[in-house]
């Protein structure tokens, strides 16, 4: 696990635009249980270097210039929020462990899955225009 004093900077650069930060299984399992509606964009937030240049920057690109916003935002930070990483890993089976991570759900389905090949090369402007993109097809 990383020192919190080290990723508290990452974990600011969502939480301070709305995301809310699920530490444990239980809070994810129940945001995003059987009886979840509306959107929920969950980020798996990350220490790297594609998170800090093109992931955290690219959410809040897109979420400053989508006309339609997912309903709920959601952060799990990987290597510290275990056991929550862990329970959004089983939602977006079967894709496989990544970080960072985007996944939006509808309804509680899995409607868009963001890996890290996906993030990596591309700058914040392309991964915003993408989720913006998602935005316009999933939420209302």
């Amino acid at each position: 696990m990383y020192p919190e004093e080290l990723i508290a900077p990452m974990r600011a650069e969502l939480s301070t635009v709305g995301f809310k930060e699920f530490r444990t299984a239980e809070q994810v399992a129940e945001h995003l249980g059987p009886n979840h509606k509306g959107t929920t964009l969950v980020v798996v937030n990350s220490v790297c270097g594609c998170a800090a240049g093109a992931a955290r920057p690219g959410v809040r690109y897109a979420l400053e210039n989508a006309a339609k916003k997912p309903s709920n935002l959601a952060t799990v930070f990987a290597g510290n929020d275990r056991e929550a990483v862990a329970k959004v890993r089983e939602l977006v089976l079967p894709y496989p462990p990544s970080s960072p991570a985007m996944a939006l759900f509808k309804d509680g389905e899995l409607v868009h899955f963001i890996e890290r090949h996906h993030i990596e090369g591309r700058n914040a402007k392309m991964i915003g225009d993408h989720l913006v993109e998602v935005f316009e097809h999933f939420c209302e």
